[in-house]
């Protein structure tokens, strides 16, 4: 028997964490932490929210899992809010954003078959990231998650991100292309916030060319960057659009929403799901929404996102190690002249939780949207001192 039971698949950091309350998450040994990274945008109304917590205790106690081929009414009432939500006309639930983002890509193949398109190709965007199955990660732009899984799916092309002009040389020259599949917002890329125009020229193209607008919010929606689904940030409406991360506050869920002819591509035997939506996952997604609308959690996200990107750029405008501080709502990032993967372990040990991304040199946090603006600047304070101290280490080694 292995002397690790576990698939070498993650670098963990030496702590193990034994239960949570609001922004706060408390080791086996009893240590505080600040969670600035909630599960990497998963737990966004913290810890142990009790209309959550209600939920998944009254659901369990009822009914866990009904298989997909019985109505399941929790589901059909957390599908009638998240279109509304939305501005969709339906959804399929998976498990996660991976499962959402297959759904899409699928929905993209049928529509292109259903044009007469041979080989139904999707433009995808350099450094994205849409999940590690084997479509994801071949829509995925970061070659490095990629290596030796090949061969890898084919029918995507990708493009720079934030790059109208790339993607109409795609419209010029090829004649496959069946839609566009792009993150309003990279986060596994480095927190990459597009100028403002981005998806309605992206709209634009799609209408004229007759593809599909497929927005991954599996990281960006449910109130992460200050509206429900980044999108609603433009007067834009996507024809898909897929979430997961923030929806169930950490019970596995996943979403795929259509409208318009996309809503009709999947027919009875075309997709499916053994968890998708089950009582259980829906009672807690249903929570989620109710709680993010009850309490204007989307306006405080917007509200306390720009007071803590104020607060870092005036803590570290004036240092040279600090190439950016950028971020929409609670979606934050600071990008650093080098990498500094040891961040991650130095925060840790003050007492706050983040972790790095964009290649190893942009800090990436993704505080609760329940998130106190005391507890804001606490995050704000230490991170600051943290990357100053650490720039002058790294500038006189």
């Amino acid at each position: 028997m292995s002397s690790q039971p576990l698939m070498n698949t993650y670098n963990r950091l030496s702590v193990a964490f034994e239960r949570g309350e609001g922004v706060w998450i408390y080791d086996t040994d009893g240590n505080r932490y600040l969670d600035a990274l909630s599960g990497i945008a998963v737990t966004g109304l913290g810890h142990a929210h009790p209309a959550v917590t209600r939920a998944i205790s009254d659901q369990a106690g009822r009914l866990i899992h009904c298989s997909n081929l019985y109505t399941i009414p929790l589901q059909a009432q957390l599908g009638e809010k998240l279109t509304a939500l939305a501005g969709m006309d339906n959804v399929f639930f998976g498990n996660s954003g991976a499962e959402a983002n297959e759904a899409a890509i699928k929905l993209a193949r049928r529509y292109g078959h259903q044009k007469g398109i041979d080989v139904p190709t999707i433009i995808v965007m350099e450094n994205a990231f849409h999940g590690r199955t084997l479509a994801t990660l071949s829509a995925t732009g970061n070659r490095s998650t990629q290596a030796g899984f090949e061969p890898l799916v084919s029918g995507f092309v990708r493009v720079p991100y934030d790059d109208i002009e790339a993607v109409r040389q795609i419209a010029e020259k090829n004649p496959n292309i069946a839609a566009i599949l792009v993150e309003p917002i990279q986060g596994e890329g480095g927190v990459h916030v597009p100028a403002d125009d981005y998806l309605s020229q992206l709209r634009a193209i799609c209408d004229e060319q007759e593809w599909l607008l497929m927005l991954d919010e599996v990281q960006t929606g449910n109130g992460r960057t200050g509206r429900y689904f980044a999108y609603q940030h433009t007067d834009i409406l996507p024809d898909v659009v897929t979430t997961a991360k923030g929806l169930a506050n950490g019970v596995p869920i996943g979403a795929c929403l259509a409208r318009g002819e996309a809503a009709k591509l999947f027919s009875p035997g075309t997709h499916g799901t053994t968890f998708g939506g089950n009582p259980l996952a829906c009672a807690a997604g249903l929570a989620v929404v109710d709680t993010i609308s009850a309490e204007n959690l989307c306006q405080h996200a917007e509200e306390l996102g720009n007071y803590i990107v104020e607060q870092f750029r005036a803590q570290l405008g004036d240092q040279p190690f600090v190439r950016d501080v950028r971020g929409k709502g609670l979606m934050l990032g600071i990008e650093l002249a080098e990498a500094g993967t040891e961040l991650a372990v130095l925060a840790k040990v003050k007492g706050v939780l983040l972790n790095i991304t964009g290649g190893g040199r942009v800090v990436r946090m993704l505080p609760p949207l329940i998130m106190s603006k005391n507890e804001a600047d606490l995050m704000i304070n230490t991170v600051s001192q943290l990357i100053r101290i650490y720039a002058g280490e790294e500038r006189s080694a």
